[in-house]
C-alpha cells in the first residue's frame, strides 16, 4: 500500500489540532471565572449574597459544562478517544440540562421583576438569555449529529462553549457597563479567534464552522437593540400576563 505525502502529514495536523483545545478550553474557564467572580463566584463564596436555589443549580450546571468540556478536550489530547467518547452522551445531556436550566432561571428572573413592577426591566432581561440559547441549542444538537466526523465535531462544540461565554464577557465591568459592541466581538469570541488563527497556521485555511460561529456572535451583537423594540415589549408583556 503507498503511502503519500498527505496522509504522512494528517496525523500530525490532527495531533496538534486536539491539543490546542486544551488551553482554549483552559481560556473559556478563565474569561467565565473573571466575567462572574464580581456577581456572582465573589460574593458566594464570601457568603455576602443571597440567591435563588435555581441560580445556584444554573451555575452549577454551568460551572461543569465547562469543566465536561475541558476533560473532554484533555482526553482527545491526550488520545483517549474511547473513553471521550463513551463520555460524549453525557456532555450532550448535561448541555440539554443547561439549556432547561437557563430557560428556568431566565423565566425566574422575569418573573421577580414583573412582581417588581418593572415591565421595561424584565423585557430588557429576558431578551439576551432567550436569544444565548435560541443559538446554543442548534449548535449543540449539529454536534451531536457530527460526532462521528471529528474535525467539524470539535470546533462546532468550541463554538458552541465559546457563544455561552456572552454573559460572562457582558459583565467585565472593567470592559464597560455594558462594554461597546466592538469590544465584545473583540474579546467574547477571543477561543474561536485564536482557533480559526491556529487553523490557517497549520493548515492554510479556516474550518467553516469557526466563520459560521463567528456570524452567529456578530449576529446575536446585532440582534441586542431588538430587546429595546414595542414588537418585543409587546411579547413580554403579553408573557407577564401569565405571571399575574
Amino acid at each position: 500500500m503507498t503511502t503519500t505525502l498527505t496522509d504522512a502529514i494528517a496525523p500530525r495536523v490532527s495531533t496538534r489540532t486536539r491539543r490546542v483545545f486544551v488551553p482554549l478550553a483552559l481560556l473559556a474557564i478563565l474569561m467565565a471565572a473573571i466575567g462572574f467572580w464580581p456577581g456572582y463566584f465573589g460574593p458566594v463564596l464570601a457568603g455576602t449574597k443571597a440567591k435563588t436555589l435555581l441560580v445556584h443549580a444554573h451555575a452549577l450546571v454551568f460551572v461543569g459544562w465547562l469543566a465536561m468540556f475541558a476533560t473532554q478536550a484533555a482526553l482527545a489530547a491526550t488520545g483517549r478517544i474511547a473513553l471521550h467518547m463513551k463520555l460524549g452522551p453525557w456532555l450532550f445531556l448535561f448541555g440539554g440540562v443547561l439549556i432547561v436550566t437557563g430557560i428556568l432561571t431566565t423565566l425566574g428572573r422575569f418573573e421577580a421583576d414583573v412582581a417588581s413592577g418593572n415591565s421595561a426591566l424584565a423585557a430588557r432581561r429576558l431578551f439576551a438569555p432567550l436569544r444565548d440559547m435560541a443559538v446554543f441549542t442548534p449548535l449543540l444538537v449539529v454536534g451531536w449529529i457530527y460526532r462521528r466526523r471529528p474535525e467539524a465535531h470539535k470546533r462546532i462544540m468550541l463554538v458552541a462553549t465559546n457563544v455561552l461565554l456572552v454573559a460572562a464577557v457582558s459583565r467585565m465591568q472593567f470592559l464597560g457597563t455594558p462594554p461597546a459592541p466592538w469590544i465584545m466581538l473583540l474579546l467574547w469570541p477571543l477561543p474561536t479567534y485564536i482557533a480559526m488563527v491556529h487553523d490557517f497556521v497549520t493548515m492554510r485555511l479556516v474550518h467553516s464552522a469557526y466563520v459560521i460561529g463567528v456570524f452567529a456572535m456578530v449576529a446575536m451583537q446585532l440582534v441586542s437593540p431588538f430587546r429595546r423594540t414595542d414588537t418585543w415589549i409587546e411579547f413580554s408583556t403579553w408573557l407577564a400576563a401569565f405571571y399575574h
